[in-house]
């Protein structure tokens, strides 16, 4: 059990700000900078008893992609025996629900701009090919200025998600904000999903209430389908035209989010959000967050004690996460060369076996073209070097898809050439 006092690596964990099923988030702050952050603390056995380990995995790898002000940011993932350790950013505000609860409904230039901080972070959401699929008021966080910030990645899809028809299949979300064709079942395009689920979010943010509800969940589902919800007289009639072009039952003619942004009533005082989406996408946590120092471009990623036994079996995440077992997409092992020796060895036996390889930093991408004269398959794979000391490094190889049988070939190549076998991390 954790408590107030605890350390977590360099976090000094506090008060609980929240509890759910499987996860509590507390409290926490940086002992050297003083910063703060809210800690959610994730049991390794209860996610597995609940199955919802699913859920963690893609929360983590979303929110390690977005980074937009309205969205609630990652920080670090740390690990022990028992338990993952989400550092996210504190929003100390509460979340909407309590807020219309508390105080009622919001005036109409408040609430637009709300719902303009909203639309900013879902439309960037979209450019990032990421779903969310549970937008509701109580997963819209308000920061002590008053803006927002989306949480809850938990159930959002990325592109390979979709289906061969190009939809989302999974029915999931809260029933009150779901939208119709989602209940439909025959699969559904997750912008304009979401974009049903923000104008429910618009109506309460103006009215108060939902535009649909009902104690019996087959009612409330025909009038989900049925759409036309009740618009009060005090509504504008800007706003009651966005309300009822974002809650079309049919999605094809439901209002996108460019509509949206180019709605007057939308319009009316908007000052678009500042994306700081400037870092690398494909880089990994442990990189983003190994190490403070100064360095140059290609100096190997330095490692602490904390996150190099977080890559060992029994606390590794992607082990805990993946569908796959580690040795068929991701092998690592120690080696004892130098990190420049260890990348130079790699990048010389990737174009030795015919691979186009691109050096960025500490990371190699490599692709292999599929071939038809030999009948090989192709093959993608990522390749990068982390330092624990000068003398000791933890090399990483992922594979991104393609010939099962010449990845093998690859790792074990480098395994004979480079690796310690006694010090296999899998």
């Amino acid at each position: 059990m954790v408590t107030k006092g605890m350390r977590v690596g360099k976090y000094e964990l506090g008060k609980t700000l929240g509890e759910g099923n499987s996860a509590k988030v507390k409290f926490a702050r940086d002992i050297f900078s003083g910063q703060s952050f809210a800690v959610k603390i994730i049991d390794k056995s209860r996610i597995t008893r609940l199955n919802v380990s699913f859920q963690i995995k893609r929360e983590i790898r979303t929110l390690k992609v977005l980074k937009h002000p309205n969205i609630v940011r990652i920080h670090e993932v740390l690990a022990s025996k028992t338990k993952i350790y989400m550092v996210l950013e504190c929003v100390t505000g509460g979340d909407l629900f309590d807020r219309i609860v508390s105080k009622g409904k919001l005036s109409e230039t408040e609430g637009r701009k709300l719902f303009q901080q909203l639309i900013d972070g879902i439309s960037y959401c979209h450019n990032k090919g990421v779903f969310h699929r549970d937008l509701k008021l109580e997963n819209v966080l308000l920061d002590a200025k008053g803006h927002i910030k989306i949480t809850d990645f938990g159930l959002s899809a990325l592109p390979q998600h979709l289906r061969e028809d190009g939809l989302l299949h999974t029915t999931c979300g809260s029933p009150n904000y779901v939208a119709p064709e989602v209940l439909a079942n025959k699969g559904y395009d997750g912008a304009a999903s979401d974009i049903w689920s923000c104008g429910v979010i618009l109506y309460v943010i103006l009215t108060g209430c939902l535009p649909f509800d009902d104690t019996n969940l087959a009612v409330l589902c025909r009038k989900i389908v049925k759409g036309d919800p009740p618009i009060p007289r005090w509504i504008s009639p800007g706003a009651k035209t966005m309300i009822k072009r974002m809650l079309d039952p049919n999605p094809v003619t439901r209002m996108t989010i460019a509509g949206i942004k180019a709605n007057d009533w939308f319009k009316h005082g908007y000052i678009p959000s500042h994306c700081d989406d400037d870092d690398d996408d494909d880089a990994s946590l442990i990189q983003e967050y190994g190490s403070e120092d100064e360095k140059s471009p290609d100096s190997p990623t330095i490692i602490n004690a904390f996150q190099l036994i977080g890559m060992s079996s029994f606390l590794d995440l992607s082990g805990l996460f993946e569908i796959e077992k580690v040795s068929e997409r991701q092998i690592r092992f120690t080696s004892n060369r130098l990190a420049i020796e260890v990348l130079e060895k790699i990048k010389t036996i990737l174009i030795e076996m015919g691979f186009c390889v691109h050096k960025k930093y500490t990371m190699l991408k490599a692709i292999k073209e599929e071939s038809i004269r030999t009948g090989r398959g192709g093959l993608s794979v990522t390749a990068e070097v982390f330092e624990v000391i000068p003398s000791l490094n933890v090399v990483e190889l992922r594979k991104s898809h393609g010939d099962s049988f010449l990845y093998k070939e690859l790792y074990e190549r480098l395994l004979n050439e480079l690796g310690t076998s006694s010090q296999l991390l899998t």
